[in-house]
């Protein structure tokens, strides 16, 4: 059986991935504006490597990373 921080983690997990999308994204926009072209090919990867990274590191509670992964993905995606 599951227990209930399991849950909590792979929350976290499911969340990481818009998250990670929407901050690559946003680097390749920030970096070279509108226009990006392909560059998101680059940017993306290494997004959603820095979210799931964040949502399985075990020194932080596992409620604190699925609220600032949620939150995250809100802002960047109003954002963007």
């Amino acid at each position: 059986m599951l227990s209930p921080r399991t849950f909590v983690v792979l929350a976290a997990l499911v969340v990481a991935i818009p998250c990670g999308w929407l901050l690559g994204v946003g680097a390749a926009e920030l970096l070279l504006g509108r226009d990006f072209g392909v560059f998101p090919v680059i940017t993306i990867p290494l997004g959603l490597i820095a979210a799931v990274t964040f949502a399985l590191m075990s020194r932080i509670n596992p409620g604190v990373r699925l609220a600032v992964l949620a939150a995250g993905s809100v802002v960047l995606f109003l954002v963007l």
